[in-house]
């Protein structure tokens, strides 16, 4: 390798990926259906030939955004563990997965491909989102704040459901009611009304 190829990359290419990866984020969380290549460029305030360098194909900019996502998901949960009690982690984790369901509005049929061609592997974001909620369940249980008797799959199964009767953003209000009675049944005593 020449010192060319192995250099990182300048930093306002950096900055304009991160921007990019932001902004692609954001569309997708609010479009109906999946917006162009052009748009995301646009509201990025960079022209196509940068999206393009950065994601030469839709796929490479869905795996990118989807990939961002799962490791804010899992991170998030050590994360939020450090600087808040277990239940309050889990709560606010709560709202991350929401986010991640949230982005895949504008990018749903190339996602649902890219998983069929085996492109993304599914089963191992599963796994990876089954062990955030495993490590906020574990933290709670040792601090007494949350039941012993939830399993990871029974938060994940009830997130899915609020974010399908409720989808973000549209129905924010009506998801955060329903967030917040799945974590008055998580606890190991009820909060006082």
């Amino acid at each position: 390798m020449t010192d060319v190829e192995t250099r990182a990359p300048r930093a306002d290419a950096a900055r304009n990926r991160d921007t990019l990866l932001t902004v692609a984020t954001r569309v997708f969380m609010s479009a109906d259906a999946e917006p162009s290549m052009r748009a995301i460029a646009r509201e990025a305030g960079v022209g196509i030939a940068t999206l393009y360098r950065h994601f030469p194909t839709r796929e490479s900019l869905v795996d990118a955004v989807y990939r961002d996502q799962v490791v804010r998901l899992t991170t998030g949960a050590r994360e939020l563990l450090g600087h808040l009690p277990p239940a309050s982690a889990m709560r606010r984790w709560m709202d991350l997965f929401g986010d991640w369901i949230a982005t895949k509005n504008g990018m749903l049929e190339t996602l649902l491909a890219m998983i069929e061609s085996g492109e993304i592997a599914h089963v191992r974001t599963r796994t990876e989102l089954l062990a955030a909620i495993t490590t906020i369940l574990d933290a709670g249980r040792a601090a007494g704040d949350l039941r012993s008797d939830v399993s990871p799959e029974d938060i994940a199964a009830s997130l899915i459901g609020i974010f399908t009767v409720a989808p973000r953003p549209q129905h924010e209000a009506k998801a955060s009611r329903l967030l917040n009675l799945l974590m008055d049944g998580l606890r190991t005593t009820a909060r006082p009304t």
